[in-house]
């Protein structure tokens, strides 16, 4: 990982993140330049560059200013931007009432210089509103904690994430906040961007499995995939959860769910590595699509009582990380469905022993 490649001066935060394979290179570039995004490109080959035009990145018309070099070596690109939170509250009769959304484009972020850990392979994007009459953040921050992987696994902490060498963790934590209402539920708006000739799909599965995330039995997954081959190029991957506290625990949880795919309000991304990456076009040159990931439901204060708020999600290339049954619940199931079935089997095997003899005592008539 490394921060703001060929640049000297201050003020910028550009994370590049690289992961060299055998046959290809996979690019992770975040930025909060603009609202925060993350760029993903895979490449063939593994001495693929990412050079910055960086007076052009800082101009208004950042267009062409991203580019890997060679540009015949890119397999796939496409990009996630994290562009608005919305705050809403019950105003009785089945109404609601929806505040001014917080604009992330226009959020002021603390240098990434003083989070980053090249060790640990993590770095905190935390910023606050440029203006802020009502006060809400006086006392609080939002922030996105990245995470990057070099071996496949699970995270600890919930909701305990399956994930691969090709992917990377986000984390969005609202924390101290406060909110403008006493039912107020908050909804962050992502939005992804993605080249010619590739579908976007909201996908959900359910499993019983619950032995990692209790009580919580779905995953989302918002996959692009080629429209020639379908095949999954990229993902961003959650479980329909977040929490109210920094040590997550069960009863902690806060539900989570997830709006239809949508055409965002917007028609250039406000994030400026993306426009510098895609251009200021649109239409045949990329396509965006966007959907609300809301926290909270009716009967939920959580957020209220305890002011922080942490959902996680997985984002990065090919298909997705899926859970199978783990050992434990295999031996649960058996245990659940073999004893009732070795019982009637036993059952009746003493049933017929036992009229077996009872009929053995008489002679038969002759």
């Amino acid at each position: 990982m490394q921060l703001n490649p060929g640049w000297n001066g201050s003020s910028v935060d550009v994370l590049w993140g690289r992961a060299a394979g055998p046959g290809d290179t996979l690019h992770y570039v975040w930025s909060s330049l603009g609202a925060p995004a993350v760029l993903l490109v895979a490449t063939a080959g593994g001495a693929s560059a990412l050079p910055i035009d960086w007076p052009r990145l800082l101009s208004p018309s950042p267009a062409g200013a991203i580019r890997i070099d060679p540009p015949s070596s890119v397999l796939y690109s496409g990009a996630i931007v994290f562009s608005k939170v919305f705050e809403q509250s019950e105003a009785g009769a089945g109404q609601e009432i929806f505040y001014p959304p917080y604009d992330l484009s226009e959020f002021s972020w603390d240098s990434l210089n003083h989070t980053l850990n090249h060790s640990a392979l993590t770095a905190e994007l935390r910023g606050g509103p440029s203006m802020d009459p009502g006060g809400t953040f006086s006392n609080g921050s939002l922030s996105f904690r990245v995470t990057a992987y070099e071996a496949g696994g699970r995270d600890q902490p919930l909701p305990s994430l399956l994930h691969t060498p090709n992917s990377s963790k986000v984390e969005f934590v609202l924390a101290g906040v406060a909110p403008r209402a006493n039912t107020s539920r908050f909804l962050l708006e992502v939005a992804a961007v993605q080249g010619e000739g590739v579908a976007q799909t909201l996908l959900s599965s359910r499993s019983i499995d619950d032995e990692f995330t209790p009580t919580i039995f779905e995953m989302l997954s918002l996959v692009a995939e080629s429209q020639n081959l379908s095949s999954p190029l990229s993902f961003l991957q959650w479980k329909g959860t977040a929490y109210g506290s920094p040590r997550p625990r069960r009863q902690d949880g806060i539900r989570c769910q997830a709006g239809g795919l949508r055409e965002p309000t917007w028609t250039l991304p406000p994030s400026s590595i993306v426009r510098a990456y895609f251009g200021e076009g649109g239409g045949t040159s990329y396509s965006i699509r966007a959907l609300n990931i809301s926290f909270g439901g009716e009967d939920e204060h959580v957020y209220q009582e305890r002011r922080y708020l942490s959902w996680s999600a997985l984002v990065g290339f090919g298909q997705p990380p899926r859970d199978t049954f783990s050992p434990l619940v295999i031996s649960i199931m058996a245990v659940a469905l073999g004893t009732p079935a070795l019982i009637l089997l036993l059952g009746s095997c003493l049933v017929l022993l036992a009229q077996r003899r009872r009929y053995s005592e008489y002679e038969p008539i002759n």
